[in-house]
């Protein structure tokens, strides 16, 4: 199984988050991610919020520079 990552510091924030999750598996790195963005940007967790975090899963771990921010 391939380690899978989401990296905050791909997508635009009001605080310009630098954390980026890794994990060994989808179900792990989803259900961490959700309790970050709920806690930490205020999301709510609904199936919209757990759909945009997988779509911005990556397979392999985060680089260490950071990535270009999406609009």
């Amino acid at each position: 199984m391939q380690r899978k990552f989401i990296d905050c510091r791909a997508v635009r924030s009001d605080n310009n988050c630098t954390v980026a999750i890794a994990a060994d598996s989808e179900t792990e790195l989803l259900e961490a991610a959700v309790q970050h963005a709920v806690a930490v940007h205020g999301h709510t967790d609904s199936p919209e919020l757990r759909q945009m975090i997988r779509g911005a899963m990556h397979d392999g771990t985060p680089p260490l520079d950071a990535p270009s921010r999406a609009a």
